[in-house]
């Protein structure tokens, strides 16, 4: 697949997400709820995850932003529920890296939608907006592997 017609696809993954959030809303009963928000472009968002036994057993979000950042949030939480606390966190640390134009390993991990911000590290001005959903997990779930 030529690289034009694979932004375009990267494209319509990111649109999509952005105009039909996945897992909008918020856990009443969720054991961490974190609220992040960019000073520098106004992104913000609500987090809420459900933690039994170490695993991410639901996740939700809500917010408001830019399709990166609200996107990024939707796939985010599609990824990471279901997975073990250290596999969530080994995810944010590859995304963390994909972010940064790093290189990175994904061998034993499937990056499924999320593989369509990797173009966001050229533009270092929206960097923040994709990653500020995933900062809100980081700090949620190591508060969590604290208690």
């Amino acid at each position: 697949m030529s690289s034009n017609n694979l932004d375009t696809l990267y494209r319509q993954v990111i649109m999509d997400h952005y105009k039909n959030p996945r897992n909008r809303g918020v856990l009443e009963d969720g054991s961490h709820t974190i609220d992040m928000n960019n000073p520098t472009c106004g992104d913000r968002i609500r987090l809420t995850l459900k933690v039994v036994d170490g695993i991410v057993v639901d996740a939700k979000q809500e917010g408001e932003g830019c399709s990166i950042s609200m996107s990024s949030a939707s796939m985010m939480t599609q990824a990471i529920k279901g997975k073990k606390i250290e596999e969530a966190l080994k995810l944010a640390q590859i995304f963390s890296d994909m972010m940064q134009g790093k290189d990175y390993d994904d061998d034993d991990i499937d990056l499924g939608d999320i593989e369509a911000l990797q173009g966001v590290c050229k533009f270092p001005a929206r960097i923040k907006c994709a990653t500020l959903a995933w900062k809100a997990m980081e700090k949620s779930l190591k508060e969590e592997e604290q208690q």
